[in-house]
């Protein structure tokens, strides 16, 4: 067991504070949780961070780690057990894929469901906000203060590409997702079989805290796919063997993967793939505009530093649709792990990759470049 001393700064309703969260509890790390209204958080953290964000992990040196793919990267290099990684190399390029289509393009589904639903399940989420707010405040001042937080965050669903004309394609892929998912977990514990990656952690982020609790969200996941909702339960406790699997032990072995992970495969990158080639898109043409685009450049329209960055607008046909929203960056960078993952591969392990690419439609986005890398320092994006 790592030494205790480790501390976790989020809220309940965090996309990422989830992810990090179910990570720390399965990797077996005694941490303490506190809230974002932790006066320590707010006076000391947010400004050595450099701006106000969640999850932020503190070791016991002191050390200050935001994103949650920076926390499990640290964490995975000091401690070897439980594993969490499948050795197999094919493997490892599917949870580092599903680790950032989970973090990154299911944000847009999240937030519908949590804000095009607000008027439905305004109690719970003002009292979720509520937690974020100064403890030492009367708690209808809390409440009147989480009602203005709200505010700001509603207004981001247009910049997601949530609007009145996106909401029906977006709830039917969202649909269309959830059957894959259900199918699967109707016969496996976890994404690759018997045992957590960096798969289930990516996708536990936006099914947890905002489509698994929230109200309205809860009541379609609980209803359509059971067993995912059984899925976000068992992401949210230590042990790594369920009752309900018995015998499932580990990651499958020779490099397999589960014959039901593949139509979940064929759907995230059909379902990704055009914004993907529009953010692209919009890199290259922002990064050609720049006088000196040197690197550590921060990558940002504004220049200024941002959690989830854009470079400006994109429009793109999507499911009988035009998508119009601001360009997700974040998810190009996110997905160059995969990527990287992927070029390293020689051999027998590239020709199943390749196989396994072409059966479930996923060359295009695998093989999607930009100019220049991505890179992250300081805790925002910058030119490699």
């Amino acid at each position: 067991m790592p030494s205790p001393g480790y501390t976790l700064w989020g809220t309940p309703h965090s996309l990422f504070t989830g992810k990090a969260r179910s990570y720390l509890l399965k990797k077996r790390v005694p941490f303490t949780e506190l809230l974002a209204s932790d006066a320590r958080f707010l006076g000391e953290v947010v400004p050595a961070v450099g701006h106000m964000v969640i999850p932020v992990m503190e070791t016991p040196e002191g050390e200050l780690i935001q994103d949650t793919t920076a926390i499990i990267d640290h964490l995975e290099a000091r401690f070897a057990d439980p594993v969490l990684h499948p050795a197999g190399p094919v493997q490892g390029v599917v949870a580092h894929f599903l680790d950032a289509f989970g973090s990154n393009y299911l944000m847009p589904a999240a937030m519908h469901y949590r804000w095009s639903y607000r008027a439905e399940q305004e109690a719970f989420l003002r009292a979720e906000f509520a937690r974020a707010v100064p403890p030492q405040l009367p708690y209808d001042q809390r409440l009147a203060m989480a009602g203005a937080i709200m505010d700001r965050f509603n207004g981001f669903l247009p910049n997601l590409g949530v609007t009145a004309e996106t909401i029906p394609a977006l709830e039917a892929a969202y649909a269309e997702l959830l059957d894959v998912l259900e199918a699967h977990f109707r016969l496996h514990p976890y994404l690759l079989g018997g045992r957590p990656s960096l798969a289930d952690f990516g996708l536990i982020a936006p099914l947890y805290a905002h489509l698994a609790r929230d109200p309205v969200p809860a009541m379609l996941m609980r209803t359509r796919a059971p067993n995912v909702a059984r899925w976000t339960e068992r992401m949210n406790v230590i042990e790594i063997s369920d009752p309900e699997f018995p015998g499932a032990e580990g990651y499958p072995a020779d490099d397999a993967l589960p014959e039901t992970l593949e139509a979940v495969l064929t759907v995230a990158f059909a379902q990704w793939q055009a914004g993907l080639a529009a953010d692209a898109a919009c890199f290259d043409a922002w990064l050609a505009s720049l006088p000196d685009p040197a690197p550590g450049t921060v990558v940002s329209l504004s220049g200024q530093r941002q959690v989830h960055p854009h470079v400006g607008r994109i429009e793109y046909p999507w499911r009988g649709i035009t998508m119009r929203r601001a360009s997700h960056i974040h998810s190009l960078w996110h997905l160059s792990r995969a990527q990287d993952a992927a070029r390293a591969l020689t051999g027998d392990a590239a020709q199943r990759l390749t196989a396994l690419l072409e059966r479930t439609g996923g060359e295009q986005v695998m093989g999607l470049t930009t100019s220049r890398r991505i890179g992250r320092e300081n805790n925002v994006l910058v030119l490699g």
